[in-house]
């Protein structure tokens, strides 16, 4: 405890507020059945009730209650987000390590892919795979691992490239060692801190990018939660002066702020720079 303790303290202030509030909206993904007062799609009362004992937050288009929905969308939200940037991760940085390991017609063909999905604009993108695949959370899992796969393997590529070249792994490849071993023991370790950094702001582009497709109403669907769908469902409240419709954006650059911070503090701590 002790230990911990004294490691707590070495962190910045701004990683610890990152770290606090990561913390929180994990335990909401797993809690949410729990901490939820109301169920996800349960209509209680009149549409659009205001803040009270019995709603905290009021109620929304439909009645149904606006703290539950915000607690339950961090589950689809987040949860989505997360699975979508582990994947992309998967795909884009084990290609990316693959063409830097192999070099030649593979690096080409790959790298020459890669440049012509994003010569496409990501929202139009999107939004045209998911008008002919359909709007499913398997669907949008796959699409946006797609797009961001593309980015996270021109980073994996440029990073792996400076390493393939050096004595380590030319001593690795002289001792007979395949591909996998080179990616997996002598590029992968030393490619790792830039892929960490680069992981959490991958997320948070994928969780913005979730959000807005929600906003336009090919993210996730009704009657499930989520954040971005919330606040165009509510944004009518705006005109009266009522900002429950702004707490589920709150709540998405809260997480994006906390994120950044957390990456920021382990970028300079992997760069060997004193405060």
């Amino acid at each position: 405890m002790q230990k911990f303790l004294s490691s707590w303290w070495g962190i910045p202030l701004s990683a610890q507020f990152g770290l606090l509030v990561i913390t929180v909206y994990l335990l909401l993904v797993a809690l949410a059945p729990w901490l939820a007062p109301f169920g996800e799609t349960e209509i209680l009362a009149n549409a659009y009730e205001p803040w009270s004992s019995t709603y905290w937050l009021g109620t929304d288009s439909l009645g149904r209650d606006m703290l539950s929905r915000i607690i339950y969308g961090a589950r689809n939200t987040v949860g989505i987000a997360l699975i979508a940037t582990l994947l992309a991760f998967l795909i884009g940085g084990l290609l990316g390590l693959l063409a830097a390991t192999v070099g030649g017609v593979l690096d080409q063909l790959l790298s020459r892919m890669v440049d012509v999905i994003m010569a496409i604009p990501s929202l139009i993108f999107a939004l045209l795979m998911l008008t002919i695949v359909g709007t499913s959370a398997t669907s949008l899992v796959l699409v946006i691992a797609l797009l961001d796969s593309t980015k996270v393997f021109r980073l994996a590529r440029s990073v792996a490239q400076s390493i393939v070249v050096m004595d380590f792994v030319e001593a690795a490849r002289l001792r007979g060692e395949g591909r996998w071993y080179l990616m997996r023991h002598e590029i992968l370790p030393n490619v790792s801190a830039p892929l960490i950094a680069e992981f959490g702001l991958r997320f948070c582009f994928v969780f913005l990018f979730i959000s807005t497709l929600s906003f336009l109403g090919l993210g996730t669907q009704p009657p499930a939660a989520d954040w971005g769908s919330m606040v165009r469902d509510n944004a009518t409240l705006i005109s009266f002066g009522d900002i429950t419709p702004l707490l589920p954006a709150l709540a998405i650059a809260l997480l994006t702020v906390a994120i950044n911070f957390v990456v920021d503090w382990k970028l300079h701590a992997a760069s060997g720079l004193k405060d």
